[in-house]
């Protein structure tokens, strides 16, 4: 074999080893703890950290209604900051913020968390929802803090359901039925005579009125 033959073959040796080392690597247990979804976006910007990021919208297909943003926020700084507002890019739609408890802001804790969505968490939404997103897009997504300013994200839109029932908003509610209009409190209600008298007869003054007998 000549010596450039054999040069290549151990080049090409070389690159057989390397591959299948990364291959080894990618298959060991930091593999799984590493795998990013798609479902789950994730950023980090200064102090601020964004996890698990999704628009959640209506479970049923073509139901109307308002949509939401959830987010796992974390602060890992020593001040506490405010998310300030959520905003969708290319879009008009407005998003409500609403703490989980009263009616001030939704305050990120320093070297803490908060939950946006969920029962008994935070809230994000999005009042036209249907019309601002369409699910399997990719949304773009701002959130904009009170210290680390904007952070922004690309995240999927998916309906509530499987995984992300707990996290949507609900189907939209029925307007309830009409009740039937009250009787007018002056008009008289038929019935038995006697019951206008009251249980014990006739009043004292309908007493008094009869002759002696």
């Amino acid at each position: 074999m000549s010596r450039s033959l054999r040069r290549g073959a151990l080049a090409a040796t070389a690159i057989v080893i390397s591959i299948g080392a990364l291959s080894a690597c990618g298959a060991g247990n930091d593999a799984q703890t590493l795998e990013i979804k798609p479902d789950n976006a994730a950023t980090t910007i200064g102090d601020i950290r964004i996890q698990n990021a999704n628009v959640i919208t209506q479970p049923e297909r073509n139901a109307k209604g308002p949509a939401v943003v959830t987010a796992t926020l974390f602060n890992n700084g020593v001040a506490q900051q405010t998310l300030d507002s959520i905003t969708l890019p290319g879009t008009g739609a407005a998003v409500q913020l609403h703490a989980a408890k009263g009616a001030g802001p939704i305050v990120v804790p320093a070297g803490g968390k908060v939950v946006i969505g969920g029962k008994g968490n935070a809230a994000a939404v999005i009042e036209n929802g249907r019309e601002a997103a369409q699910n399997g897009n990719v949304q773009s997504v701002v959130f904009k803090f009170s210290r680390t300013g904007e952070v922004p994200l690309g995240v999927f839109v998916v309906p509530a359901t499987s995984y992300f029932t707990g996290f949507g908003p609900s189907s939209v509610p029925t307007l309830p039925s009409e009740t039937p209009a009250a009787t007018p409190s002056g008009s008289a209600t038929p019935g038995n005579p006697s019951e206008s008298l009251g249980a014990e007869g006739p009043t004292d003054a309908a007493s008094a009125s009869q002759p002696a007998g």
